[in-house]
Formats: C-alpha cells, sequence, structure tokens
C-alpha cells in the first residue's frame, strides 16, 4: 500500500489536460467557476482528478461509495492534488433479475464507460480514482479508465458480510434458490421469509465469487488496483479507508510517472486476469468483461482467447458458488494476493507485469507467504481440477463460441433433448410449474445482445432448478448469460444469437443436444441438410423496443464473443484523451 510522505511528487502542469480549463488568461472565467466551488488558487493550477463513483441507494453493493470518495480525496488533496468527485448510473443485477429491468444491465456497463469518458473530456481532468461495488459497474469503471489512458486506479467498494440462517452462513443466492424450494415445497413461507431478512447484513457486493467479486479479482490481477484493497469487506471501514487514502496518494503518484492504464493492462495483464477467474471458478460474465475491456486498450483478446486460458488453468479455491467459502473467508488467509502467489509460484502468472504501484506483479507478491494452516486456495500441486473451473464451448450450436461453468459439477458431459423458450420469464414460469423432465436440455434464446436486448442474466431460472433439486439433472443453454452466483450444468453467451439466425434459433423440441466440457465442445445432433431448410423459414423478431436507451443499445452492440461491445475501440483511434491537444 503507497503511504504518504512530506514530499510530495512535482507536476509538470503544461503537459496535462487540465490545462486547457485553468491556464493563461483567456480561462480566467473558467477559473472563476472553480473559485465558486470554494477551490483556492494553489488548487486550481494543481493537476485535477475525477473521483469517480458508481454510488447509488437501490441494493448493499454501492451504498457505501459515496463515503470511500471522500477518503479517495483527502489522499489526492495530501499528494498535491485538486479532487472532483461525480457520479454515473448503477443498474443492479438483484434487483432487475427475473424481470425486464435486467434488460438494462449490461447496457449500463458500456454506458458508465460512456458516461465517465465524456464527464472526464468534458473538464479536462487529468486522472482518475474510479469507484465501483457491483457486477457491471467494475468492467465499466475500468473501461473508461483504459479508453480515456490518463493515470487511474480502480477501487472496489467491498464485498457484503455473510448472512446466517440456521447457524449456517448465507448470501443472496441462497434466497434465489430458497425460492425454488420453496416452489417444490421443500421450504415454508416463514422460513423464506426469515432468510430474506437476514441474508444481507451490511453493505458491500453479493459475498461469493460471483461477477463482482471475480473483477474485483481481475482488477488486482491485470494490476489497476492496489494489491489487498480489493480483498477486504465494505463493513471493515478503518482498513477499507487506508486503501482508500492510499488509493489518492497513488494516482498521484502516476501522474507523476506518467505511468498509464495501457502500459499496465498489456496482453499478459489480461491472461493473468483470465488466470486468476478461472483459478478461483469466477463468473463466466468475465468472457464478456475482459474482451470489453481489452477493446479498450487495443488488445486483442476475445471470447476464444479467455477459454484457451481457462483451459489450462488449475482450479484451486474453493469459493461460492461452487465451493464452500465466501470474500470474508478469502480476506481472513490474506486475500486475493494469496491466490495470485499461489499461481505465481505454480508458474501460472506473468509476474513481470506492471501494475500502479509501479511495481511487477513478482515484486507486489515477494513478500506474501502462501498460508499452510487453511482449506479455501490449495497450491496449484493440489488442485480441485486440473482445468479452470469456467471453460469454453464450441460447435454446431455455438460456432463463435459459448461458455460455462464446471465448477463442482460432477458429471462434465451432458446429452438430452431440447425444451425451447422464446424468453426467459416463459421458461422461468414453466420450471416453476415443474413443466420439463430430467434430462432436458432447456433452452433459451432471443436473449442475447441484440435479441433481448441486452443480454439478461437467468438467475431465477437456473436458481429454480437448483432448489428444485434438478441443477445437474437437466442443462439449460442460452444466447443471454447467467449470474455469477449461478451453477448446476449451464451454457451461456451461445453465439452468434438468435436474433440474427444464430443455430440456436433453428432449434426445435425434441432436438437432442451434447455438451462435452472436457471437449470443450457443443452440438446439435441435427443434419445440416435440415437445419438450412429450417433457416429459409426462419423470420426476424421484433424486441419491442423501438425507442430510447435499449433501441439504441441494439444498434450499436457486436457479439457476445468479442464482449458485446458499443464502439471500435483503441485499434482504431487516432488520437489518445491522455494527450488530447487545442484543437482535438
Amino acid at each position: 500500500m503507497s503511504s504518504n510522505t512530506n514530499k510530495r511528487p512535482l507536476f509538470d502542469k503544461s503537459t496535462l489536460p487540465s490545462r486547457h480549463a485553468t491556464e493563461g488568461i483567456d480561462r480566467a472565467a473558467h477559473r472563476a467557476l472553480f473559485y465558486g466551488t470554494g477551490v483556492t488558487e494553489e488548487e486550481v493550477h494543481s493537476p485535477i482528478v475525477g473521483i469517480a463513483t458508481c454510488w447509488n441507494e437501490t441494493t448493499p453493493c454501492n451504498i457505501d461509495l459515496s463515503r470511500q470518495a471522500k477518503v479517495v480525496k483527502n489522499g489526492v488533496r495530501e499528494g498535491g492534488g485538486l479532487p472532483r468527485e461525480f457520479t454515473t448510473i448503477t443498474v443492479t443485477d438483484g434487483i432487475g433479475m427475473g424481470n425486464p429491468g435486467m434488460k438494462s444491465s449490461l447496457p449500463s456497463r458500456d454506458l458508465i464507460a460512456d458516461s465517465v469518458e465524456l464527464t472526464v473530456r468534458g473538464h479536462c481532468y487529468d486522472a482518475l480514482v474510479t469507484l465501483a461495488g457491483c457486477d457491471k459497474t467494475l468492467p465499466g469503471m475500468m473501461m473508461a479508465m483504459l479508453r480515456l489512458n490518463v493515470p487511474s486506479v480502480f477501487l472496489y467498494g467491498g464485498s457484503i458480510l455473510p448472512g446466517r440462517f440456521r447457524g449456517k452462513d448465507v448470501n443472496i443466492i441462497d434466497v434465489y434458490e430458497a425460492v425454488g424450494q420453496h416452489a417444490a415445497g421443500k421450504m415454508s413461507t416463514e422460513d423464506l421469509h426469515r432468510l430474506e431478512t437476514v441474508a444481507c447484513p451490511s453493505a458491500g457486493a453479493c459475498a461469493g465469487q460471483f461477477t463482482a467479486n471475480t473483477m474485483a479479482t481481475v482488477s488486482e490481477a491485470i494490476g489497476l488496483s492496489l494489491p489487498m484493497s480489493a480483498s477486504v469487506p465494505t463493513a471493515y471501514q478503518a482498513e477499507h479507508d487506508r486503501y482508500a487514502k492510499a488509493a489518492g496518494e497513488t494516482v498521484m503518484n502516476l501522474i507523476a510517472q506518467n505511468l498509464r492504464p495501457r502500459e499496465i493492462a498489456t496482453r499478459k495483464a489480461f491472461e493473468n486476469a483470465a488466470v486468476t477467474v478461472a483459478a478461483s471458478g469466477g463468473s463466466t460474465n468475465s468472457g464478456l468483461h475482459l474482451p470489453a475491456m481489452a477493446n479498450e486498450a487495443g488488445v486483442k483478446f476475445d471470447l476464444e482467447d479467455v477459454c484457451e486460458i481457462f483451459k489450462k488453468t488449475p482450479y484451486i479455491a474453493d469459493l461460492k458458488p461452487a465451493g464452500k467459502y465466501v470474500a470474508l473467508d478469502m480476506y481472513k488467509i490474506g486475500g486475493i494476493p494469496v491466490l495470485m502467489k499461489a499461481l505465481l509460484e505454480g508458474g501460472y502468472l506473468h509476474g513481470d507485469c506492471m501494475t500502479v504501484t509501479g511495481k511487477t506483479i513478482e515484486e507486489n507478491l515477494e513478500h506474501v507467504k502462501f498460508p499452510l494452516d487453511q482449506n479455501i486456495v490449495r497450491p496449484t500441486s493440489k488442485p480441485f481440477s486440473s482445468t479452470g473451473g469456467v471453460v469454453g464451448l464450441k460447435g454446431s450450436l455455438a460456432p463463435q463460441g459459448s461458455i460455462v461453468k464446471v465448477a463442482g459439477i460432477k458429471e462434465r458431459k451432458f446429452r438430452g433433448p431440447a425444451r425451447v423458450f422464446d424468453k426467459e420469464n416463459l421458461a422461468f414460469a414453466a420450471v416453476q410449474a415443474r413443466k420439463y423432465k430430467e434430462g432436458d436440455v432447456i433452452v433459451i434464446r432471443y436473449e442475447g445482445p441484440r435479441g433481448g436486448p441486452g443480454m439478461r442474466e437467468t438467475l431465477t431460472t437456473t436458481a429454480a432448478l437448483y432448489g428444485h433439486g434438478m441443477g445437474e439433472k437437466v442443462a439449460l443453454v442460452t444466447d443471454g448469460r447467467f449470474s455469477g452466483g449461478t451453477r448446476g450444468y449451464c451454457v451461456g453467451h451461445v453465439g452468434p444469437e438468435a436474433a440474427v439466425c444464430g443455430p440456436i434459433a433453428l432449434v426445435k423440441d425434441g432436438d437432442i443436444i451434447s455438451i462435452d466440457a472436457d471437449a470443450g465442445s457443443i452440438d446439435i445432433e441435427v443434419a445440416e441438410e435440415e437445419l438450412e431448410e429450417r433457416r429459409k423459414e426462419w423470420k426476424s423478431r421484433p424486441t419491442g423496443h423501438e425507442s430510447g436507451a435499449l433501441w439504441k443499445y441494439t444498434q450499436l452492440v457486436g457479439d457476445a464473443c468479442d464482449g458485446a461491445v458499443t464502439h471500435r475501440g483503441a485499434s482504431v483511434e487516432t488520437h489518445v484523451y491522455a494527450d488530447i491537444e487545442l484543437d482535438d
């Protein structure tokens, strides 16, 4: 962790973007506006650091971010900078799950990145500290950092503490699965109500290795956050605040060194990120977010590249939803650095990758000792399985690829007849009514990035299946996606999606679908001639969104295998914001 000293870095304002807003006679009116906010003359001529948060009052995930941002600002001030706090949107998956609100979730990731970009561009900020707490906010903020390429630090808002129910730790996924148990007659209404009142006892993101904690792990592994900062639960405010202040100090050092995010987030750094996802049994959503982040950095790293890393990475962390433990347990043994130390010692990480500390991964981990008196993280020589907890699948049903979390699954092969639904809510209603059979492959389509629109998560359906005791007795295949809390035999991100007449659009009830996680294959056992006849009969479907943000998203969004991104990325840019000139 960075520590403050009396010797501040020296800054050359003439090289920084904020010179366009604060320097020279013709910027007198601009400075007057700053003074109106209580800024001193000394501060207005200092480097200006945007402090971007996804604070809102919707759920525990982001509720503490505004408080944390104030601590970050103290670090920036002590480092000689002027902090300017601003917020962007949050769409929280837990509220949108199982209803039309979920269509807004993935589009919010790109809107977060866009809004941070425009705020920084519009005010000529020199650097960024971003704070995020739930699923899409983490990649959205890191995408903005990479797109702007100003010196930046990411700070995770932290995970929630587990609740207690009948003597056991519980989390939000237990509540989703309890709905299925209740429908199956395995839980009383009274117990379900009691569980929902105790499952979320504090501020913080969902406690397992779901999407938020997976992307928090990525932030440390890729080098964009301070070591251990993404491991501290939100409720441990004193310790979390030490990292928040250090993030502010660190960004000032980065300005002085001119060390930028794209120098950190290299191809090798993205490989490190994918390794930690696989080793921890992380969320399949990483297969969307890592390519989207890579797009911002001008690095080629699509779903196939991600899955190649997954294939050769051992699964070593016993974390929920597949395992036993939650983020608090991980924190107690030394956090994400312990996982990374095991992977580095096993030869699975590139130790020479630079980080926001100004040191390499290997240097950051030099004094980390792998604890032997614990069962949460294993050494790579004794993995739970020799391949990662998440694997990629390709075949006649998914020519562009798909992704499945195999952590905790006993049988890695599945073959059965399709039971087809054209929307997630139709599938959920059928599952709740027990209108399926053991051995079925439930197909949910027209839920891809374009077809949904917005690529909804299907946690309500997968959790209901698990609650029925059928989590591994049926498979679920979709061109949509899954929550990081999903478990069972669930294949997502099938591409091309149904909305563009991918093979998933041609599946009929009773068609045999075969899945082999060891071979990395997913196929429909229907002759190509028959599929071609069905293709001739296929007609596109309206989404029901012909205006507004979701319509605009369908016009811009690309394929899931490339991250479902909405712009062309750094590979085609002609200049970077961080190098802005007056005539730009």
